[in-house]
């Protein structure tokens, strides 16, 4: 299924894609998607069921602001330096480990939505990331069929970064990562049954229509499964919660100078296979 939510920023509603590409309504049926819905197997079966007998109200999507597939998020973690090439092309060492940092929740919006950038900022970065939302409490898991087991489904994020907050201002990378609006999420929340390899899915980002991300979940250091089995000896997951689990290369710190980092006035649309495609006008904070 892919699951979304629309209107206005805090009045959203559930809604589902149908097969045919038709926007239906989900409010007669779940109260949301978030990790309550996401856990309740009784309730998402209700959701099948009722898609599958096309009796949920079609919606119009004109106009229609789509916002972040997922409501309460509990907590954003990210995996950084998670790509051969992306390692690579920023001089980094592969990491022996997964490198795990968080953004606040409140980072997510929408996949259309603005996108600002903080003020004094000259370092403002592009990455787009493979979202891996959690649908079971998850703690000490013990092997790679035991993490799949606990995803919920997947989504297209936008891990926007300040690299200079990020990596010249001292401390660790949240500086850098938690500025408002830098986490887009969506259109949509594709269950785990519409993707059967995580490791198979192209991500590619444009900037102002230039290609500049062209990758593949293939070049992981770490897969989908050992992050959320890793992840799992060191914190909780519950349901709602989401892991963003890396970018390939093609950012802008790993260009020549002068690098193109995002200004006001840039437009970035991304997009991975089977996920759907997000599109963001900068403007400044």
């Amino acid at each position: 299924m892919k699951l979304l939510r629309v209107g206005t920023a805090g009045a959203e509603r559930p809604a589902l894609l149908d097969a045919g590409g038709t926007l239906r309504d989900l409010s007669g049926t779940v109260a949301d998607v978030d990790g309550a819905l996401l856990a309740d197997d009784a309730a998402l079966a209700r959701v099948r069921a009722a898609a599958d007998a096309g009796t949920l109200p079609a919606l119009d999507p004109a106009g229609l602001r789509i916002g972040p597939p997922l409501a309460r998020i509990g907590k954003v973690v990210c995996i950084g330096l998670n790509y051969h090439d992306h390692a690579a092309e920023t001089g980094a060492e592969t990491p022996a480990e997964p490198v795990v940092f968080f953004k606040a929740a409140d980072t997510v919006v929408g996949p259309n939505d603005t996108v600002l950038v903080p003020r004094g900022s000259v370092k403002t970065d592009w990455e787009v990331e493979l979202a891996v939302v959690i649908g079971r409490t998850a703690r000490y898991l013990e092997s790679a069929e035991q993490a799949l087991a606990h995803v919920a489904g997947y989504a297209v994020a936008h891990d926007v970064s300040e690299r200079e907050f990020q990596i010249e201002r001292g401390g660790t990378w949240d500086k850098g990562k938690n500025c408002e609006t830098f986490n887009p999420l969506g259109p949509w929340l594709v269950t785990a049954d519409e993707v059967p390899d995580p490791q198979a899915l192209g991500l590619r980002l444009w900037v102002n229509g230039e290609l500049k991300q062209d990758g593949t979940t293939a070049r992981q250091i770490f897969p989908v499964a050992e992050v959320v089995r890793y992840v799992s000896h060191f914190m909780t997951l519950y349901p709602g919660d989401v892991i963003n689990t890396g970018t390939p290369a093609g950012v802008a710190m790993g260009r020549p100078e002068p690098k193109p980092y995002l200004r006001a006035g840039d437009v970035a649309e991304l997009e991975i296979d089977g996920l759907g495609r997000q599109r963001q006008e900068l403007k400044g904070a």
